[in-house]
């Protein structure tokens, strides 16, 4: 199935999802052959931080990412960056070891594409490139702010229930996906977020307490910001799905919209513009980001 965008381009739509269509995704690293090097990085980096006695939140705090980045990078799901490479081989006194293999990991880099199943990859390619992104979502966080261990309980609530290996997979390609927040330049980012998602404690109380933690963390770094929009707000302009706007760098602005497990890309400009003006007037009726903010850690402490 296609649909067209601007300028008569055509953009792959995003096919069905079913159980039996649902690929084992690729990581970047085994799109291009450079799996080695990230699993052996994320080795040398987990061993390097046990021998310092450190543990993956003390450790991401001192580098600047969140304890599931770590466990990722770790487990070389998720590509390990120069900059944290640089800071890494100082902070665990690695003699200069972490710092050879930079040159290596820009040129992978360069390389590396989406890991994601093949039903997600016309969005998610579009999402990985995107100067702009910008996310309304009503019932849980959204993918890129959510925790590894929300993601694991959101994917295993699914039902019907998905096997424990594919449970996994998507939890890695939901994490791969957060390494837009590592891009440079960095993309401008903005989420409206309904008031009810800080209420429901989805993977229990410690799981939920970090992944409040975790909006707060991405919510302060310069290119997001965070809405939340009032339970008791009288006005609402979007009372349907959630969606997600782009911005890529090959195409006008597209939507992407997902309904009880029926993907939809969007280009039409028409309805792109429509869904665009909602988001617009949500965000004039949100809480600015530091109310926010506020809100966010009034609910953290009610935990």
């Amino acid at each position: 199935m296609r649909v067209v965008g601007r300028g008569g381009e055509r953009v792959k739509a995003v096919a069905y999802v079913t159980e039996e269509t649902d690929r084992r995704p690729e990581t970047p690293a085994e799109a291009e052959g450079t799996t080695g090097l990230f699993t052996a990085l994320g080795k040398m980096l987990k061993l390097l931080r046990e021998r310092a006695g450190l543990t993956q939140k003390e450790f991401g705090q001192a580098v600047g990412y969140g304890p599931d980045a770590i466990s990722a990078m770790e487990r070389g799901v998720r590509v390990t960056r120069p900059e944290l490479l640089e800071k890494a081989d100082e902070l665990l006194d690695a003699g200069g070891l972490l710092k050879q293999a930079i040159p290596e990991v820009r040129e992978a880099m360069k390389k590396a594409r989406t890991r994601h199943p093949e039903w997600y990859r016309s969005y998610a390619g579009l999402e990985a490139e995107a100067v702009e992104l910008h996310f309304y979502a009503n019932q849980g966080v959204p993918g890129l702010l959510q925790t590894e261990d929300y993601a694991r309980a959101v994917f295993g609530q699914r039902r019907p229930f998905l096997s424990e290996d594919t449970i996994e997979k998507r939890v890695a390609d939901r994490l791969s996906r957060q390494q837009v927040f590592d891009r440079w330049p960095p993309p401008a980012v903005s989420y409206v977020l309904e008031e009810v998602m800080l209420d429901r404690p989805i993977g229990g109380q410690a799981v939920f307490k970090d992944q409040l933690l975790n909006l707060l963390r991405v919510g302060s770094m310069r290119n997001v910001e965070i809405q939340v929009m009032p339970t008791r707000r009288e006005e609402h302009p979007n009372l349907d799905s959630a969606f997600n706007l782009l911005s890529p760098k090959r195409y006008g602005q597209v939507a992407y919209t997902e309904a009880q497990g029926f993907p939809r890309l969007i280009t039409d400009p028409e309805e792109v513009r429509k869904i665009a003006d909602r988001y617009g007037i949500m965000r004039a009726l949100a809480l600015n980001p530091m109310e926010s903010r506020a809100l966010i850690k009034k609910k953290l402490g009610e935990l």
